[in-house]
């Protein structure tokens, strides 16, 4: 069993691949590796980073079932990486809440000099920008795939936080269950 808390970000991703080491370490030919988390969110690379180790190690040992419990909260960054976990393999206490949001950019654009280099600050820009919105869609897509929740109401939802208590979220088919 894995135990996380807090903040996703860098400590939170050292702390998780030691742990995710050592547990893998112990079950070599498969089982069951239960992963605890409640965080508030943090960096949306991050949870993608952790989210890839589950991915990649889920592929590696197919008979090995890795499941996430999320526990009190698991907000933005947090539902990024349970985007990573199978449906069937997602789980919520009683009382959980899930936040949905879009991701936030935060940045001044200065714009001097010839006005070629101009179009060229503005372009970096706006490909940084519709980049963003591929990754947080693809993540989006593979938290709604299997079940009743449709991208349009993701993304209609998401651009205001969206809060999805446990029982809603089993309902909806987000999880698999709330324990």
């Amino acid at each position: 069993m894995i135990l996380l808390s807090g903040p996703v970000d860098y400590a939170m991703y050292n702390a998780f691949r030691e742990k995710l080491e050592t547990a893998l370490e112990s079950m070599p030919g498969g089982g069951v590796l239960s992963i605890e988390l409640s965080t508030l969110g943090g960096d949306p690379e991050v949870a993608r980073m952790m989210g890839e180790d589950i991915r990649f190690h889920s592929d590696l040992v197919p008979e090995r079932r890795i499941v996430l419990l999320g526990k009190a909260a698991l907000y933005s960054a947090g539902t990024t990486f349970m985007s990573f976990f199978a449906r069937d393999n997602r789980y919520l206490t009683r009382g959980t809440r899930l936040m949905i949001h879009e991701r936030k950019l935060s940045k001044n654009l200065e714009i001097h000099g010839p006005l070629t280099s101009c179009i060229a600050t503005v372009e970096a820009t706006l490909n940084e920008i519709r980049s963003s919105i591929a990754i947080q869609n693809e993540g989006f897509e593979n938290l709604v795939r299997g079940s009743s929740v449709t991208m349009d109401e993701v993304l209609r939802k998401a651009s205001s936080n969206w809060y999805i208590e446990a029982d809603e979220a089993f309902a909806l088919g987000l999880v698999a269950g709330v324990l």
